[in-house]
């Protein structure tokens, strides 16, 4: 076999450079947990020869060397770039975590790259395929992504590569004729637990077997049995390339008999996946005893130089950063002005803040200086930021590793070092003609976890490990809840949150308390009262006097709190009337029942005493405090629940069991309507003490397939059982 690790593409294991964007493809690795991504990447790396047989390169880095957090929790949690040169080009794998909580990682990996490989196991056969998965395959096609299918796991028990493909096929490609096989596993003896080992392929379009049962590649001509298999999937292969084709008339060839060339066929095969017609589907499986890579691993890569688009094929607009003009192309060109998008932050202990960087045009060289823009995320506590910054050292990433590169052309992908402002999703451009590039959509965190320092030490260092944190993970939102007076941090999940505490732990130094998430209820009267505030003491020298009476009654929702002057005759001053209202307001901030604020209820003042010495603006403060609290005796209080509008979207196997669920949640289902694609959307209204834990619940539900978002609506009385509870927790 050829050997194609080395060319014009420098690359010593480590470093991987090349001069135009042309000779660059960027591709990202898509799949659940569990599906072989990471098996994958070693596999492909050890095959370009960046990585010896142990997996390790030159000096001992390993490609699994990841985060300590990661080997903690036993997943990926972030993505990572291994660069490779295969063919004389340069390969970026950008391999993303299959956990649905770290889905902003997989976007941006997204952004990263300009093609995606679907990973998909066959070990847990055509239900691997799982709604998640699909959710992924067509987030890839809203965005004209070009993809191609990798089946691993062939050799287990449950492994069955026609049936992979059929499924594939039907759930992801919109059609059979779109998702087709390029080659076909051959397998050796069952073993007694079932297990097949993959020996070797038959390439459908040369029309031939490679056989690695002996450790080396050797090609044969297909036996009889082979035969009869490979020539019904090999005429499929070519009836789907030809359809893609933009020559009309090979098509009235092929079905005239005529055998069409296979550097044909080959070239509108590479060119209908670069333009996302056209899905291939390929297999990677262990090495045998004795062999250098493992099987498919050649083909694999063949097609990801031949077939996938270079750089310049991928479109991406910028517009000015300061006055909003329509965005327009930018030029993958190494020569243009520098354009550039923060891919992840990472803090690196010994070189602090570290950004891993996908220039879209220009080259960007160590000791630049750039501007830094980012706008859009200030609400999950990212503020607007312009500002100007010298770039430290730009390296190239190798999994966790990063060694010396000095710049990075357009369509590369870098690291780059000491910007202190810079966070994810920020453009990097030239200081005279800022530059803005749209950020990628990030999920809504939904799942709110209530925590505070464990301690007096952490409290200084909270507020900098949370900034910190939260440059990193766009995806997580910081709240200071001013209702609850409680510090909330907002996460995709328990995965997400695991993995947020840990870090703020062993990066930042910072312990913390994991507390009970408190919703901001509110209290209302439930009728009309009067009461009497009285408040006399005599401790030598002025005493305090103050007496008044009021009347509270119940308002609509949303009201607020409306204080009404009806004294008459002077009977309380005229200087001490706004003394009451400023006491009754504080105590209705404070709650007059479980210590929630109270809101929509009308305070009329229409009585009271004053004594002429001992009379003061404090003593009627209190005064109107202790009325507001007798009325509240007198008439009940009611608590008020806040609401929220909640729109669930879920596979339409799953509808039933949602509606189940939000009913017992208290829900009231205002109606659903179809979504497309098998999908239904579901609109209810649900009160938020039954939404704390929607976001894994509904993950748990819907097996993975359903999202919701949420908005507030109102607040509304809560049943008389649920606030008996919440008052007996208050009163212990």
């Amino acid at each position: 076999m050829v050997d194609k690790t080395s060319g014009s593409a420098g690359g010593n294991g480590r470093v991987v450079t090349v001069d135009r964007p042309e000779r660059i493809r960027n591709v990202v690795l898509v799949g659940h947990c569990g599906a072989g991504k990471t098996t994958l990447v070693d596999a492909l790396a050890l095959t370009a020869g960046a990585v010896n047989r142990a997996g390790r390169v030159e000096d001992g880095t390993s490609l699994s060397d990841y985060d300590d957090i990661e080997h903690r929790q036993r997943r990926s949690v972030q993505l990572s770039v291994v660069p490779m040169a295969w063919d004389g080009m340069k390969i970026n794998l950008v391999d993303t975590p299959g956990y649905a909580d770290f889905v902003g990682e997989l976007r941006a990996g997204l952004r990263a790259a300009d093609a995606a490989l679907f990973v998909i196991s066959a070990a847990e056969g055509p239900e691997g395929v799982s709604g998640t998965t699909r959710a992924l395959w067509e987030e890839c096609a809203a965005v004209g992504m070009p993809r191609a299918i990798v089946i691993t796991h062939l050799d287990t028990a449950r492994g069955d590569f026609d049936d992979m493909v059929r499924t594939c096929g039907e759930v992801l490609g919109g059609g059979a004729e779109h998702v087709l096989p390029l080659h076909m596993p051959v397998y050796g003896p069952k073993s007694p637990d079932g297990h097949r080992p993959v020996t070797g392929l038959i390439e459908l379009l040369p029309n031939c077997v490679v056989d690695y049962s002996s450790g080396a590649a050797e090609r044969t001509d297909p036996s009889e049995e082979q035969r009869a298999v490979l020539e019904d999937a090999r005429n499929r292969l070519i009836e789907g390339i030809i359809a893609e084709s933009e020559d009309e008339t090979l098509m009235e060839r092929y079905l005239g008999g005529d055998d069409i060339e296979l550097d044909t066929l080959t070239a509108d095969l590479e060119r209908a996946v670069a333009q996302g017609g056209f899905h291939p589907v390929l297999f990677g499986a262990p090495a045998v005893e004795g062999a250098k890579q493992g099987l498919g691993t050649v083909e694999l890569l063949d097609l990801i130089v031949g077939g996938f688009p270079t750089p310049t094929e991928h479109v991406v607009r910028a517009a000015p950063a300061a006055n909003g003009s329509e965005p327009r192309p930018l030029s993958c060109d190494p020569d243009a002005a520098l354009a550039a998008e923060v891919i992840r932050t990472a803090s690196d202990p010994y070189v602090g803040r570290v950004s891993l960087v996908r220039v879209f045009s220009g080259t960007l060289h160590t000791d630049d200086t750039v501007h830094v823009c980012g706008h859009g995320l200030e609400e999950r506590g990212h503020p607007d930021h312009d500002v100007d910054e010298r770039v430290g050292s730009v390296t190239a990433p190798f999994g966790k590793r990063q060694f010396a590169l000095g710049q990075v052309i357009a369509g590369d992908i870098a690291y780059v070092g000491k910007l202190g402002h810079a966070e994810t999703g920020d453009t990097l451009s030239e200081t005279g003609a800022p530059l803005l590039i749209q950020p990628w959509p990030m999920p809504d965190p939904l799942l709110p976890i209530a925590i505070r320092a464990h301690g007096k030490s952490d409290e200084d260092k909270l507020s900098h490990g949370l900034a910190r944190l939260a440059a990193e993970d766009p995806t997580l939102r910081v709240e200071h809840n001013a209702l609850t007076s409680q510090l909330v941090l907002w996460c995709l999940g328990e995965a997400h949150r695991d993995v947020a505490l840990e870090r703020l732990r062993s990066r930042f130094g910072v312990q913390v308390d994991v507390v009970d998430h408190r919703v901001a209820l509110r209290e209302t009267f439930a009728g009309k009262a009067t009461a009497r505030g009285r408040h006399v003491k005599q401790s030598g020298g002025h005493g305090q006097y103050a007496v008044c009476e009021i009347e509270v009654e119940p308002l609509p929702g949303g009201s607020g709190i409306e204080f009404v002057d009806r004294v008459v005759g002077g009977v309380v001053p005229r200087q001490f009337i706004p003394s009451v209202e400023k006491g009754v307001r504080a105590q209705a901030a404070r709650g007059v029942a479980a210590g929630y604020p109270l809101v929509d209820v009308r305070v009329t003042l229409f009585d009271g005493k004053a004594h002429s010495v001992d009379s003061s603006d404090s003593a009627f403060q209190t005064a109107g405090a202790l009325a507001l609290r007798e009325a509240a005796a007198t008439a009940g209080v009611a608590l008020l629940e806040p609401v929220a509008e909640v729109a669930v979207v879920v596979s339409d196997d799953y509808v039933g069991p949602v509606l189940s669920d939000l009913s017992a949640r208290r829900g009231r289902v205002l109606g659903t309507e179809p979504h497309g694609d098998g999908r239904t959307r579901v609109r209810a209204e649900v009160p938020e003490l039954a939404l704390s834990r929607y976001a894994i619940d509904l993950r748990s539900l819907s097996h993975g397939t359903g999202d919701f978002s949420r908005s507030y609506a109102r607040h509304e009385s809560m049943p008389a059982a649920v606030a008996a509870a919440i008052r007996d927790e208050a009163d212990r």
